[in-house]
């Protein structure tokens, strides 16, 4: 059993899908609100459709990490491509603060080293920024840009960040 300090990190299973998609759309509409307005969260919410996603995703061979509570429910993921790109990294907000996005970045880059990627790149909003900051990943610039919603282009913004983490493999 996980200590307090050490939240429960497994392999996404495709029966995961649903509720990573349900706590995707609570971050962003929740946490996300903290630093966007109204008409970017809906922008930002609507770029992220069913859960198919996740599973597509599994099935090419990306690497999909959950953290669960105690009845093996999501709570946070991760989701990094195959050649490094940290693609999905969001908190169900009732758990947020509890240093789970931490543990998944950390545990993401031992997964990267294992398998010979040298560095990590992701484009995290202003609210993930801090977190991929304190993991280490440097930002290279803010991202201006536009989604189309509901018949308009919304102007949102995030942050190009990227971590080196070297070539090492672990046996």
């Amino acid at each position: 059993m996980p200590g307090e300090n050490a939240p429960a990190i497994r392999p996404f299973r495709p029966d995961d899908a649903e509720a990573l998609g349900a706590l995707t759309l609570a971050a962003i509409r929740v946490t996300g609100a903290r630093a966007y307005d109204g008409d970017q969260v809906e922008a930002w919410a609507a770029r992220h459709p069913d859960p198919r996603r996740f599973r597509e995703s599994a099935a090419k061979g990306d690497t999909i990490l959950v953290c669960t509570d105690e009845a093996d429910m999501p709570t946070a993921y991760v989701l990094m491509e195959r050649h490094g790109h940290v693609d999905m990294l969001y908190c169900h907000p009732d758990h947020g603060g509890k240093g789970l996005a931490a543990a998944l970045l950390a545990r993401i880059e031992a997964d990267a080293r294992r398998r010979g990627i040298a560095r990590l790149f992701a484009e995290a909003s202003e609210i993930a920024r801090p977190v991929f900051a304190r993991a280490g990943f440097k930002q290279i610039h803010r991202r201006d840009f536009a989604l189309e919603h509901a018949g308009a282009a919304v102007p949102i913004h995030n942050y190009a960040m990227a971590k080196t983490i070297g070539e090492k493999r672990e046996d």
